[in-house]
């Protein structure tokens, strides 16, 4: 039997043509069972073409996270592997069901702790495509949820890198968020964060109160927008953001940003590692009662117009 399998659990994946509303009452009730904070922690590491290697990485972070109390682990995307060479992701590729994600099922529930695994290599609908997919798994080792990256990085980014993701990436269709012992989760992932329309479905529609962004930024990009971005889409939703990043040179045509963040829904960073390009974890307290009261002092969730306002006026 597979180490890691599907646990039977209420969770929302909206097709993006037909996003199911969640009562604000269902998210406040599981919020009021919880404890009024709990710890958790986010990864920063340079992954490499190598699975071994990099599962023993994200082995001792583990460890350290759960001897520092955190309930809650996110890793970066790429976490279990960084191609060197063209085609290796799609060699590497496997479902859900296969020997490396089982590795991290049971390092979950060896540890007791949760993970957030995105994006991993699944395989996809064929040999020349595969999957961007954002991973939850609970602390028995049970995969919880699953989503895969909506917005597919096709860029030509200044310095001369052009790249394709849609060129062997299937884009997925379904926003997705579950309840979890440190809230409600709004799962994305890396390019996704310039989209501030699905961060906003997934805390208007979805009642996420924090957001996932596991992430490999280049470090141009990076440089330039991923504290200002991130710190905006914590702002807009009023919820915490904890960002897991890929840091430093992976190899000679690759090198990620770094700078892995927790951020609060006012917008503060509360958990950063002292070196944006080192190997480690930073820690911080999910505050529910911070959540609740910054959306009662300014309810933006009933101040926002419907989408029929904005086409009556423009008309």
């Amino acid at each position: 039997m597979s180490a890691c399998a599907y646990l039977s659990r209420p969770l929302i994946s909206a097709p993006i043509k037909n996003r199911n509303h969640v009562p604000t009452s269902a998210a406040s009730a599981y919020s009021a069972a919880m404890a009024k904070s709990v710890r958790v922690a986010v990864a920063q590491m340079t992954s490499i073409n190598d699975i071994a290697a990099n599962f023993a990485t994200c082995s001792r972070l583990v460890k350290e996270a759960a001897a520092a109390g955190a309930k809650f682990l996110c890793f970066p995307e790429s976490f279990s592997f960084v191609a060197a060479e063209d085609g290796e992701s799609l060699k590497i590729a496997e479902t859900l069901d296969g020997p490396v994600m089982n590795q991290y099922c049971s390092l979950a529930r060896e540890s007791h702790i949760w993970l957030s695994l995105g994006g991993f290599q699944e395989k996809g609908s064929d040999d020349s495509h595969l999957c961007n997919t954002h991973v939850i798994v609970d602390d028995t080792g049970n995969i919880r949820s699953k989503y895969r990256k909506i917005h597919l990085f096709d860029v030509d980014v200044s310095g001369g890198m052009v790249y394709k993701e849609s060129s062997f990436t299937e884009a997925g269709e379904n926003i997705v968020a579950l309840d979890s012992p440190v809230g409600r989760l709004g799962l994305t992932v890396c390019y996704d964060l310039r989209f501030p329309e699905l961060y906003e479905q997934l805390r208007f529609h979805q009642q996420a109160q924090v957001l996932l962004v596991p992430s490999a930024f280049t470090k141009i990009t990076g440089q330039a927008h991923w504290e200002i971005l991130l710190r905006a889409r914590a702002i807009e939703t009023q919820c915490y953001v904890i960002a897991a990043a890929q840091a430093g040179k992976h190899n000679q045509k690759r090198e990620s940003f770094g700078d892995s963040l927790i951020i609060d829904p006012w917008g503060t960073v509360v958990g950063r590692l002292p070196d944006r390009l080192s190997t480690g974890i930073a820690v911080a307290e999910i505050d529910f009662s911070l959540i609740d009261s910054i959306r009662t002092k300014m309810p933006v969730d009933k101040h926002r117009k419907p989408m029929d306002f904005w086409k009556a006026s423009s008309s």
